[in-house]
């Protein structure tokens, strides 16, 4: 190997991290036939609402829904979809959003989620929003994934088999 072939490799080598955090910024996005109903019991919670608090009641009562089946991802799977302003709650960074004056602890917010992703809780958001919105998928939470329509994604988990839950 020359010395310019041995600088080119290693320039390509050393930018491969860079790279690799650029090709996974945003959240993957998912088709409505990727999703499949793989427990005796499957949940669908609906979050198109805007309130914080009415948010975190519904992270607590998954929270308690797992509990009931020993937080056991083989025994219940439980996948929360978002539209709307219920997409805020899974956005790294409110700014340059129609929600960027909201006090929101978007930080808290964040880690209850992840804590519920290590029982098999699964994040969808709605792309259709996020186009409308003109909102950047690489301010979502890296646990997140986007499904072509909200609406459309908790049509069809019903029709797979999946229970529907919305909190008041």
């Amino acid at each position: 190997m020359n010395r310019r072939s041995f600088f080119k490799a290693l320039t390509l080598l050393g930018s491969m991290p860079v790279l690799s955090r650029v090709v996974s910024a945003a959240p993957v996005k998912v088709s409505l036939s990727d999703i499949k109903k793989e427990t005796p019991v499957a949940v669908v919670y609906h979050c198109d609402f805007p309130q914080e608090a009415r948010f975190k009641t519904m992270l607590t009562n998954i929270g308690n829904h797992l509990s009931v089946y020993d937080n056991d991802p083989f025994k219940i799977k439980i996948v929360v979809v978002a539209h709307g302003p219920g997409v805020k709650f899974f956005m790294k960074d409110l700014s340059g959003t129609p929600w960027e004056n909201e006090p929101i602890n978007i930080s808290e917010l964040e880690r209850k989620e992840k804590d519920l992703t290590l029982y098999g809780v699964e994040y969808y958001i709605c792309n259709i929003t996020l186009t409308r919105l003109r909102l950047d998928p690489n301010k979502l939470h890296d646990f997140t994934k986007i499904v072509p329509s909200g609406v459309g994604a908790i049509g069809d988990l019903q029709a797979k088999g999946f229970g529907y839950i919305k909190v008041q």
